[in-house]
């Protein structure tokens, strides 16, 4: 939510040495355009990606998510059992017992406050007093994050038309689907994970009995960020389990 398929920078070229790789930005985020007829719910944003896929002539996938991209990909999973090779999910939304019911306060601020200067990004990105400010919240990491990593993430989010329609879509609503246990399932969050934190959005319950759970040290909520060779190895994993 108000990210874009440019996070995925860090682990695509390793990734397309053994895949083809495919990046979707979902709907009022990145490169895609803003549909106010779509519904931006995870279940009707996984059907798009269904009809996606269809028009690409992609019948089977593997499939990793990050965030609310994860619980798209978790519904996908479930919806489409016969189009899912596996699931490797990064601090998948939707595993809450207690379903948010209202935008906070802080989540909003930063998105307008994001809107304002996402324009001065690079500019504003070589100041370390910003950088911090700006992510520390998401990753404990944030020192030895690129400017380019920190830029892209601040134009995706600042330029997300989507992300208002995508959260207001999440409220009331939680992960509560079946993921047929032929498919492998890997989740992982950070034990620093600001957004998506142990203590309300981590609820094992409402994930698949049969998937591995993984905790990283030092992690926030983009594990991609901050441990590339890991997620690399942990998707591939994954992955060869239906190989």
């Amino acid at each position: 939510m108000g990210s874009a398929s440019t996070v995925w920078k860090k682990i695509i070229p390793q990734l397309a040495q053994r895949f083809s790789v495919i990046t979707f930005d979902l709907p009022g985020h990145g490169k895609s355009a803003f549909d106010p007829n779509q519904p931006m719910d995870p279940h009707s944003l996984a059907l798009r990606i269904s009809h996606e896929l269809l028009a690409m002539e992609v019948e089977r996938a593997h499939f990793v998510g990050n965030s609310l991209g994860g619980w798209v990909a978790m519904d996908f999973a479930a919806t489409y059992p016969e189009k899912t090779m596996s699931f490797t999910g990064l601090a998948p939304a939707g595993l809450w017992l207690v379903p948010t019911t209202k935008r906070t306060i802080l989540g909003a601020t930063s998105r307008y406050l994001a809107q304002c200067v996402y324009p001065l990004a690079d500019q504003l990105m070589k100041l370390e007093s910003v950088r911090k400010f700006g992510f520390t919240s998401i990753t404990p990491q944030w020192k030895t994050l690129s400017r380019e990593t920190m830029v892209d993430a601040v134009i995706a989010y600042g330029g997300s038309r989507g992300y208002f329609p995508a959260w207001d879509a999440m409220l009331n609503r939680r992960f509560d689907k079946t993921i047929a246990p032929q498919i492998p399932v890997t989740i992982i969050f950070g034990d620093s994970d600001h957004t998506l934190p142990m203590q309300t959005s981590q609820e094992r319950s409402l994930a698949p009995a049969h998937a591995r759970w993984i905790i990283l040290s030092n992690t926030g909520h983009a594990p991609m960020w901050d441990y590339p060779q890991e997620i690399i190895a942990e998707i591939i994993k994954t992955t060869e389990v239906t190989s």
